[in-house]
């Protein structure tokens, strides 16, 4: 069992997946109408990882016999200038992620829930894949100063990315 207090902080990070998912969905459109196909991929790749980890957190809650309360999602930027523009937004959105995953770890620490901290395990890893990820494509975005060829470089790269569903996750 959670407490009332884990739970609301738990249904309020089901929305920030949510809204993850959503705003990469979004990234993804916009890449798609400036050409740029490998990165519309990786943005709607990108968005289907982070509505598995709104749906592992939804799964989790109903599992610790507490409701899953669905909040409002914000609506999400959907110009983004140019892919540079697009990455460091995508880098500050991971870390408000992180972030967010750190004040649940914090708050079952203090609750000394070690199961939601055991699960939360997992969100810590991930996120330090995730951030370590989006600085690499932003290094390579910011090496091409805008260059036709090392964009067009950069997006082949993008178009290869493929998702896998996590094991132990159904949706």
């Amino acid at each position: 069992m959670i407490t009332k207090k884990m739970a609301k902080a738990l249904n309020e990070q089901i929305k920030n997946e949510i809204f993850s998912s959503y705003l990469y969905l979004s990234m993804s459109a916009w890449s798609s109408t400036q050409g740029l196909k490998g990165f519309a991929n990786w943005f709607y790749i990108q968005s289907k990882e982070e509505m598995v980890h709104a749906i592992k957190f939804y799964h989790y809650v109903l599992d610790q016999g507490e409701p899953v309360e669905l909040h409002e999602i914000p609506k999400p930027e959907k110009d983004f200038k140019n892919p540079v523009k697009v990455f460091e937004e995508v880098l500050k959105h991971e870390q408000f992620i992180t972030k967010s995953i750190y004040g649940l770890v914090d708050l079952a620490l203090e609750e000394k829930d070690h199961a939601t901290n055991a699960f939360l395990q997992w969100f810590v890893t991930e996120q330090v894949e995730e951030e370590a990820n989006v600085n690499s494509i932003l290094d390579q975005l910011k090496l091409t100063k805008s260059d036709g060829n090392g964009i067009f470089m950069i997006d082949k790269e993008l178009a290869t990315r493929t998702f896998v569903l996590p094991a132990g996750v159904t949706i």
